[in-house]
């Protein structure tokens, strides 16, 4: 209980401050503390639920959530989340594991390479934005992660958001994809239930804590918290699908 409550904190934290649905952090951590990817899964969609609906009540009360930009991605992210975990009872493990990989060293790639923000936001179509949230909604839910590890990049180098709007908009989107993922998991039996609503609840203090933090730095410190945040992740990944793999 005690381990689950601190891990709960940690995750928290980084969520609300790096706009994250918490699974980049929790998967690895639960695995490392034994269990499986699946039951990581399941653990890390209940939690999501918990730290970004209040991470983006929090959000709007501070004016950086634009809820009008990230809908219609949302409402993609939904049905792509809620077919995840039918396709979930085929994919190996390892299959998932190296997904969960290649998305953070997408998310990674997309800051070390995007050189600086631009003033001025685009204005893409609704038609477009509508299946990029079903890809990262199928594709997040899979691996337990909400969605935004992939959305932030994209908003912040092709759509030219902010990187605080941007990370108050991918916790945004992380709602609707864990919503979805929950209810799809659960109908197809991954939920650990218990370890999921403890972490959930200890990682709303840690939400609000991060969110405090996250207004209170500067958008450069964030972006090179984020970059050393995600290359730790890749570390870890990288040695436990290469080194020490399971079928």
């Amino acid at each position: 209980m005690v381990e689950l409550l601190f891990i709960g904190s940690v995750v928290g934290l980084l969520s609300g401050f790096f706009g994250i649905g918490g699974g980049t952090l929790l998967v690895p951590l639960l695995l490392l503390s034994g269990f499986d990817i699946k039951s990581a899964v399941g653990i890390s969609v209940v939690q999501m639920v918990f730290s970004s609906i209040y991470g983006s009540y929090l959000n709007q009360k501070k004016g950086t959530l634009d809820i009008s930009m990230v809908f219609i991605i949302g409402v993609g992210g939904f049905l792509g989340a809620f077919l995840s975990g039918y396709i979930a009872v085929f994919v190996p493990s390892i299959v998932l594991e190296s997904i969960f990989f290649s998305f953070v060293l997408f998310a990674l790639g997309r800051l070390f390479f995007q050189v600086k923000e631009v003033p001025e936001q685009k204005e893409v179509s609704k038609f477009i934005l509508f299946p990029i949230g079903i890809v990262i909604g199928l594709f997040s839910m899979l691996v337990g992660v909400g969605g935004s590890i992939m959305l932030v990049p994209i908003l912040v180098g092709f759509l030219h958001v902010p990187l605080k709007r941007a990370t108050s908009a991918g916790l945004f989107f992380v709602v609707f994809s864990s919503v979805s993922g929950l209810i799809s998991h659960t109908i197809n039996g991954h939920i650990d239930y218990f370890s999921g609503v403890v972490i959930g609840l200890a990682s709303l203090v840690g939400v609000y804590i991060g969110i405090h933090l996250k207004h209170k730095t500067s958008n450069e410190i964030s972006k090179r918290l984020l970059m050393f945040f995600y290359i730790c992740i890749v570390i870890y990944l990288a040695y436990r699908i290469f080194f020490h793999s399971n079928p």
